[in-house]
């Protein structure tokens, strides 16, 4: 027997069935809690978004729903899972912007959320990461693997709105041309 695809399971998770999500969450158990945890720093507070984002499986019926035209079924759950770490973060106030130059030097960086899938795309995405200037991994580091908003950057690190969008604006162009580059893909220079 096939094993069924997410899209199934999420199909006919809407309609009800528990198994589905049973298996759903057999399935992606480990990586939403690995990066939950990543975000939050905390093995109670990644049960909790864990928990969030399979109640909101079960229960969504309104726009925050999947479409399989708009990407893969793991990157949305994963944008799911960051979406209610950083929520989780800024309800408990408990994480302090911290910068230092071994967060982009030294330390294993997990992949956004649509290069996340494998050992060698994350390993390929974190090489990618390392080539940015300091400022730009910086920028990259606080928004999207410690979840803080434009504002909270710019707050935390005395600069202006302006130049935190366009340093995170110029570092995933950068890491979007490395990557292709990388892969060998002409994306039309």
């Amino acid at each position: 027997m096939n094993k069924p695809t997410d899209k199934e399971l999420y199909d006919r998770i809407r309609e009800r069935d528990r198994e589905a999500l049973e298996m759903l969450y057999d399935r992606y158990e480990r990586l939403l809690y690995s990066f939950a945890f990543r975000m939050t720093n905390d093995s109670q507070a990644s049960e909790e978004v864990m928990q969030d984002v399979f109640l909101k499986l079960w229960k969504d019926k309104g726009s925050g729903q999947y479409r399989e035209e708009k990407g893969k079924f793991s990157s949305w759950l994963l944008t799911v899972t960051r979406n209610a770490s950083i929520d989780r973060n800024r309800k408990n106030k408990t994480q302090e912007v911290e910068w230092e130059e071994r967060d982009s030097r030294h330390e294993e960086m997990p992949g956004v959320e649509q290069e996340i899938e494998s050992k060698e795309e994350r390993d390929e995405l974190q090489s990618a990461i390392h080539t940015l200037p300091d400022a730009q991994q910086r920028m990259i580091c606080l928004f999207y693997f410690q979840g803080y908003s434009q504002q909270e950057i710019s707050n935390a690190c005395d600069i202006p709105l302006g130049t935190v969008k366009g340093r995170i604006r110029l570092a995933l162009q950068k890491l979007k041309e490395n990557l292709a580059e990388e892969r060998g893909i002409d994306h039309g220079k």
